[in-house]
């Protein structure tokens, strides 16, 4: 039983990590770009969109299509950073645990 009590208070510690981690998480601010950086943008780890950043070598009417495909791979590089971020933030936390093996976080 008293292993039990053991795993549960680890299990309460770890819910409080996690609740903080995800609060650190969602205030990053991440930065993501294609282009070799002549499209850049922000996005916070709520996935919300903060700034975008163009190079005015883009800003040709002529190439718009360009410039839409370099913001989607701007925005799909920041939201992988962001989820591997996570992961690693997550993967760090379940490290202290004693886990049967084979469990992983989140559960």
């Amino acid at each position: 039983m008293n292993n039990m009590s053991q795993i549960m208070k680890q299990a309460k510690a770890m819910q409080d990590k996690m609740a903080e981690m995800q609060k650190k998480i969602e205030e990053m601010e991440i930065e993501g770009n294609s282009g070799g950086g002549v499209v850049k943008v922000v996005m916070n780890g709520k996935h919300e969109l903060k700034k975008i950043d163009i190079d005015a070598s883009l800003m040709n009417p002529d190439e718009s299509e360009v410039l839409e495909d370099l913001i989607v791979a701007a925005i799909n590089d920041v939201n992988k950073k962001i989820a591997e971020n996570m992961s690693n933030q997550l993967g760090s936390l379940s490290s202290g645990m004693d886990l049967p093996p084979g469990m992983k976080l989140p559960f």
